[in-house]
């Protein structure tokens, strides 16, 4: 049995990947800021007899984390898997977005992962052993407006995770980037219901796109099974694209030059629905 951390367990992918581990026989330290959020995670727990505790932390807050890694910690035993999951995001142009919204965004998904990994990696490197899984997306590789905040956080998660593999594999410590693509998570819905007006086309475009593809979703769980593979192998493997249209996209997005995939993404409405429908066969106009 080994004690994992999870940021961000209030619902979706954390809330799946608590259990998932839970469920493995694992002893879990499920975290979230709002602990108003927890009673899903604790009675499903409590259901099925999971080793599942839950903790506030706000992965904003550098005192927040100490204190909550401390008690984790003394209640239990070192922390043997680190998954920095807790993630937000705001969808806007540059131009558009506010900056306390890319302030926001990049405060959570990538300072918050250094605020944990910081927290956790001192006793890691002591014992020469551990496992650090930060959740990216596809976002992290690739930049489709009106993602900037979100992209931007991401492509930093990727660079800190690869200087982290780096300096923590003569520890014996292990690092691992899971890249989701779109999962049915409340976030996803919520960038699928997207309103307001825009001077950019691509607001309504993305929002179109997330609604589609949701209409045939993959479930949270299935990223959960991936962290849950990752931190049970002794791969050090660094990347893991997950879930079924991450590595296609990827793929193709490779196979542009950055002048095509910045024509393809300035392209007007009708000749974007028409390639996406061409490429993917995904029929996003309808949703628009």
């Amino acid at each position: 049995m080994s004690t994992i951390l999870i940021t961000g367990c209030s619902t979706g992918i954390g809330l799946h990947t608590a259990l998932a581990f839970g469920r493995a026989g694992h002893k879990v330290a499920a975290t979230m800021r709002d602990l108003a959020k927890a009673p899903g995670l604790a009675r499903a727990a409590d259901r099925e007899h999971l080793a599942i505790t839950v903790h506030k932390m706000d992965v904003d807050d550098e005192p927040s984390v100490k204190s909550a890694v401390g008690s984790i910690e003394q209640e239990t035993v070192p922390i043997d898997v680190l998954v920095n999951n807790a993630g937000i995001e705001r969808m806007g142009s540059v131009e558009e977005l506010s900056m306390a919204d890319f302030r926001c965004v990049m405060e959570t998904n990538h300072l918050g992962a250094i605020r944990c990994i910081q927290a956790v990696m001192p006793a890691m490197r002591v014992r020469r052993s551990g496992c650090i899984i930060n959740v990216a997306s596809i976002a992290g590789h690739i930049a489709p407006s009106p993602q900037a905040a979100y992209s931007a956080s991401k492509f930093a998660l990727e660079a800190l995770s690869e200087c982290l593999a780096q300096e923590a594999k003569p520890f014996n410590i292990r690092v691992g980037i899971v890249e989701p693509g779109i999962i049915d998570t409340p976030m996803a819905q919520r960038i699928g219901n997207l309103q307001g007006a825009s001077h950019y086309p691509q607001r309504n475009r993305m929002a179109a796109l997330f609604a589609s593809v949701l209409k045939t979703p993959t479930l949270p769980s299935v990223v959960a099974d991936k962290i849950l593979e990752v931190a049970s192998s002794d791969t050090w493997q660094l990347r893991h694209p997950v879930g079924p249209g991450a590595v296609p996209f990827l793929t193709w997005c490779k196979s542009l030059t950055d002048e095509e995939w910045v024509d393809w993404g300035a392209l007007d409405d009708d000749a974007w629905y028409a390639r996406l429908k061409a490429e993917f066969g995904i029929d996003a106009r309808s949703q628009a």
